[in-house]
């Protein structure tokens, strides 16, 4: 049964803003005690007795007058507006998001213990492995089920989609704004959720959509520049310090000693109350170690405080090896039994990760993968050709419009040193043109001298890379990168239906083997 959100009255919210010192000025009225049947930031959405919030970048007051139309009683910006309805002034309505959200969905943190990861590369995967390790745990718990009535699987906020127990929506943001984020919190915990995974993406951190949040695991998988633009971060300085403030809402932190600048980031992982570190180093709590590739997937021997274990994973990547070992770091801080932990780890496969398809004869291989900045290129890249030793790489991908600009250098750079030949796409190149992006990267890949051709859709950039390689008639394998399980494309303004690289490639390798039967 659907729990609607509790009444409160302008006071109310007005109370709880004061409290967390964001309040710089109010306007009541004489209304205090009006009751709040809805909030919301979309001017569409209001319906009367709504609190509005002047929010964004591009809000125009415009908005506000359509609120007010609408039957919104009051507002709260960081400005007074010029209109006669009780307002709160205060000094960031991002923060304030966050504090109504919270207020007006109960609170329902509260009820749930809320796991966070950041990092530049891996924060999907990760989170699927450690939603399966808590999965498979209440699972076991069949007493505890029992005597309580109640159960639900554990809550997932990632960059594929969201899962709280109610909605199963394809993800919009990795993080989402901070009023949804309360709604599905509110959501897992009516349905009887323990536990909520989430992605906390360094816009999340930096724009206080997770502001207030409690984490009791808070985990730092790595870090390498990236989302550097003027819509992101200034520089690499901006975005490592976005994410190392998720430490100050965590309560034990996950730290890898592996990562890139780890001495800084157990340095700021000190304002946590506990640390636990994992990697493949002889000092981390959760060490990792004989890590072998398999058929079927990647094993190796996990060592802890409280046990050792061999764990296998049916995904590939021998780079998935850390993340398994982020998930088992926070295992060990929930205290959940290995038998536990070997047997969801096993399980796990991740739409749009390190998916693998082969032609039947064995000479094509196609790996669709979601690797889209310098750190996951360099462990993919580094990954296969340890993998799959002997056979020539070719590499489908584009960089997206608008944002992340260090990601052409880079990502040129790194494909064309170690590609037979890159065929360049389109990714999302929005208000850009899709060419002029690719000619940028491609200007890299001639200084280390890789044969590239642009071909805009990727549909047919795909199916060429498949029959040039094949044409080749040696072992092959084709990495699809960028878009991952993504099922749209953005060109302009608009959104396109996208069918996957997934299906693509499964088309592109049928058309192959049709070719070879004749």
């Amino acid at each position: 049964m659907k729990r609607k959100p509790l009444v409160r009255t302008w006071k109310d919210y007005l109370h709880r803003l004061q409290q967390e010192g964001l309040v710089k000025g109010f306007v009541c009225h004489g209304q205090e005690d009006c009751p709040i049947t809805s909030v919301t930031y979309d001017s569409r959405m209001v319906e009367p007795g709504s609190l509005f919030l002047c929010k964004g970048a591009a809000f125009r007051e415009t908005y506000l007058l359509e609120a007010i139309r609408r039957g919104a009683v009051c507002y709260v910006a960081e400005q007074k507006k010029d209109v006669e309805i009780p307002c709160i002034l205060v000094d960031s309505v991002r923060k304030a998001q966050a504090v109504i959200g919270a207020l007006y969905y109960g609170d329902p943190q509260r009820q749930l213990s809320l796991t966070g990861i950041t990092g530049t590369k891996g924060k999907t995967t990760a989170a699927y492995y450690l939603k399966a390790i808590l999965d498979e745990w209440q699972k076991s718990r069949e007493s505890e089920r029992q005597e309580s009535g109640t159960y639900g699987s554990c809550g997932l906020l990632s960059t594929i989609c969201s899962w709280d127990g109610k909605e199963k929506e394809r993800a919009a943001l990795t993080t989402p704004e901070a009023f949804e984020l309360h709604r599905h919190l509110r959501n897992a915990a009516d349905a009887g959720m323990r536990h909520m995974v989430m992605e906390v993406s360094s816009q999340a951190l930096k724009y206080q959509r997770v502001y207030g949040l409690h984490y009791d695991v808070g985990i730092f998988l790595n870090i390498s520049e990236d989302h550097i633009s003027p819509q992101e971060h200034r520089d690499f300085e901006d975005y490592f310090c976005s994410k190392l403030s998720l430490f100050r809402q965590v309560k034990t932190a996950c730290i890898n000693l592996d990562s890139n600048c780890a001495g800084r980031i157990r340095s700021a992982a000190e304002m946590a109350e506990r640390v636990i570190t994992f990697g493949t180093k002889p000092d981390a709590d959760i060490c990792g170690s004989r890590i072998t590739k398999r058929s079927d997937g990647i094993s190796f021997h996990v060592r802890t405080p409280d046990f050792e274990q061999t764990i296998h994973l049916g995904m590939h990547g021998l780079f998935n090896v850390e993340n398994a070992l982020a998930a088992i770091a926070a295992a060990y801080a929930y205290r959940i039994p290995p038998e536990v932990i070997k047997k969801a780890l096993a399980e796990v496969q991740v739409d749009g990760r390190m998916e693998q398809y082969q032609s039947r004869d064995g000479k094509i291989m196609a790996i669709v993968d979601f690797a889209h900045n310098r750190l996951s290129f360099e462990k993919l890249y580094d990954s296969v050709l340890q993998e799959f030793r002997g056979y020539a790489i070719y590499t489908v991908f584009g960089c997206p419009g608008g944002k992340a600009f260090n990601r052409r250098r880079d990502l040129g750079l790194i494909a064309g040193l170690l590609s037979r030949k890159v065929f360049l796409t389109a990714d999302d190149p929005g208000m850009e043109n899709a060419e002029d992006i690719a000619k940028e990267v491609a200007s890299y890949m001639e200084i280390v001298g890789c044969p590239h051709t642009y071909i805009e859709s990727r549909s047919h950039a795909i199916r060429t890379a498949v029959t040039q390689a094949a044409a080749k008639n040696k072992k092959s394998i084709i990495l699809v990168l960028g878009k991952g399980h993504e099922k749209t494309q953005k060109f302009g303004k608009r959104i396109y239906d996208y069918p996957s690289d997934a299906v693509l490639v499964q088309e592109a390798i049928r058309e192959y083997e049709e070719r070879v039967k004749k």
